[in-house]
């Protein structure tokens, strides 16, 4: 497990202060726009060994009496169903988990915008539905000429258009489900909407990556490029910046690119710009909160090999490209990292070559590598959680077992005779129930139970692809999983 090197504590205070200091710079009313994910940052986490997964959501929470939430979402993404990759469900139903969220924070979501709206019918449906749940929705529109014709941008036929959101508190946090909703296209027109009630606001940006004030190739922005590869993010050197004050920040292409145009907006909407670059815009402090940079760079290294190795299992499995391959491997190039970083890789593989069948290793917090094999009673992935819980929790050696065999069959007989599975081979979460069932009466198993938590962080390989319950599971209990990018079988249908 990587050592500690992020002050998570620190960060909190500091962003919190930055972002206060940044409202009264606006004279008390800010559109925030959020990028990122604001719930389970889990890269962040990664990268940054001592950051919280929630740490942004929490800081927000501490200004939760002053702050409010818009929910901006792309009327198109409705239309088409578009997914979140990492949690496998619908823009639109996103936008519900993330009214829920909020609001298990106390936070305030005033509103949900529907952008690039043009009459898509299921749009329509869903501010229906929104507005049966007591949820505002408000409406903005295509602008022809977005985002360059600015004297047409900044009229009353561009965002003049757009409702007008009403909102009552000095924070205004812009998110939404993913890229392309239209965040910052919201807050510009709101600042529009604002001047002309003569009522003073700002805009700031908050994108925890990459980190400003870390230098160009530190392993933590190439991870994030190796997190974006599929996009098409660079980082670069911010010339703005760099011509204002003669000091050499990150950023990342499109701010970079759009930069002038923002300035522009700016300076039609209020008169002047507040801004002489794009990393003035940002008020993120996480680089100011880095004690242990050793740390946060063997962190980052890791996440690079990982993102490595799940873009070529993506490739195998018709979901990725040669293209994102290949800049992750200019990626791990410029980090200096080759697979060799992760000794469970070799772990794993030489397992699997001298039993000639899958095998999973796990890496423990110590040190220590623990192997799973597949048997007949379970895959490699399900033995090699027991094997590490056995470990982690002094239950014993290969001769232990956590689990009667005796209570192991009846659940293969309900796979196989009653769920339809060809597969008799108990999997991660499977495992993991009847472990808990045989806890009730076995000391050893109640203990390796209780050691669950101590895999958070723990590396782990398996020489195939891991099918998704077992993939999942590891996910879940924080284990950082990388796969060989092939199948067990030579089948044509991977279920």
């Amino acid at each position: 497990m990587a050592r500690q090197g992020f002050d998570n504590d620190q960060y909190l205070k500091l962003q919190s202060q930055h972002i206060r200091e940044r409202i009264a710079q606006f004279g008390g009313k800010l559109y925030l726009e959020f990028g990122g994910k604001l719930f389970d940052d889990f890269h962040a986490s990664r990268v940054l060994p001592g950051f919280e997964p929630d740490s942004k959501i929490r800081m927000l929470a501490q200004m939760k009496d002053s702050a409010e939430v818009i929910i901006a979402i792309n009327a198109a993404d409705i239309e088409k169903n578009k997914v979140r990759g990492d949690l496998g469900i619908t823009y639109d139903s996103d936008v519900l988990r993330l009214i829920d969220a909020f609001r298990s924070m106390e936070l305030y979501v005033g509103s949900v915008v529907v952008t690039q709206y043009s009459g898509q019918p299921a749009a329509d449906a869903f501010q229906a539905r929104l507005e049966q749940l007591g949820v505002r929705v408000y409406r903005h529109y295509p602008i022809a000429g977005y985002p360059h014709n600015i004297a047409h941008i900044v009229s009353d036929e561009g965002f003049g258009k757009n409702q007008y959101i009403e909102t009552s508190r000095p924070l205004v946090v812009v998110t939404a489900p993913g890229p392309g909703s239209g965040k910052m296209a919201t807050c510009l027109s709101q600042l529009y909407h604002e001047h002309k009630r003569g009522i003073t606001a700002g805009y700031a940006k908050f994108e925890t990556f990459p980190i400003w004030n870390l230098p160009l190739k530190h392993p933590v922005n190439l991870a994030y490029e190796a997190a974006t590869a599929d996009l098409d993010d660079v980082n670069m050197i911010d010339p703005f910046h760099l011509q204002a004050y003669g000091e050499t920040t990150v950023n990342y292409n499109r701010d970079v690119e759009v930069f002038p145009v923002l300035a522009a907006m700016f300076e039609r909407i209020t008169g002047v710009c507040p801004y002489k670059s794009p990393t003035d815009m940002g008020v993120n402090m996480a680089g100011k909160c880095i004690y242990d940079d050793e740390a946060v760079q063997d962190a980052a290294r890791q996440e690079i090999t990982r993102r490595y190795y799940d873009a070529l299992c993506e490739r195998r499995q018709g979901r990725g490209s040669d293209h994102t391959v290949y800049r992750l491997e200019l990626l791990m190039q410029q980090a200096g990292v080759t697979p060799d970083i992760r000794p469970v890789v070799a772990a794993a593989n030489e397992a699997a070559r001298r039993t000639g069948e899958p095998a999973m290793a796990i890496q423990l917090p110590d040190g220590e590598m623990v192997i799973g094999k597949t048997s007949e009673l379970m895959g490699c992935s399900a033995a090699a959680l027991l094997n590490a819980l056995k470990a982690l929790s002094g239950a014993g050696g290969h001769g232990v077992h956590l689990i009667k065999q005796s209570a192991i069959e009846p659940i293969q007989t309900v796979k196989v005779k009653y769920l339809g599975s060809n597969n008799p081979r108990l999997h991660s979460d499977e495992v993991l129930v009847a472990l808990a069932a045989s806890a009730n009466l076995d000391a050893k198993a109640l203990a390796a139970l209780r050691s669950l938590a101590a895999l958070n962080g723990c590396q782990a390989h398996c020489s195939v692809i891991l099918s998704p319950p077992d993939e999942s599971t590891y996910k879940k209990l924080g284990l950082q999983l990388t796969c060989e990018p092939q199948y067990q079988t030579n089948n044509l249908y991977h279920r």
